[in-house]
């Protein structure tokens, strides 16, 4: 199985807030938000690398059990999904303030 995630992660994407005048506002006002959506998105990529660290385990025969493997790519399926949704409301909440008229 591919990381879907790690290009996300390693894409180095500037999340910086801008304001109104295309300049670049405190580098602090939006710190908090992105480090944890960037700490969310690491923990997606984790539970997959450990999805698929146990589905080879239990291909290979080192001793997993088809449970733990089947509840390792759950949780990671899980968090995906979980992730996109964000990923949606994110982009519709930006779409719905851009639209806005000042």
């Amino acid at each position: 199985m591919s990381n879907p995630i790690s290009g996300i992660l390693g894409g180095g994407a500037d999340f910086g807030v801008s304001s109104a005048r295309g300049q670049s506002s405190d580098p602090q006002a939006g710190g908090e938000f992105v480090k944890s959506l960037q700490d969310a998105m690491s923990e997606v990529g984790n539970l997959q690398t450990e999805a698929d660290s146990r589905v080879n385990q239990l291909l290979t025969g080192n001793g997993q059990d088809v449970h733990s493997a089947m509840i390792a790519v759950e949780k990671a399926s899980l968090a995906f999904e979980m992730m996109v949704q964000v990923r949606n409301k994110i982009v519709q909440a930006y779409q719905q303030v851009s639209g806005m008229q000042f």
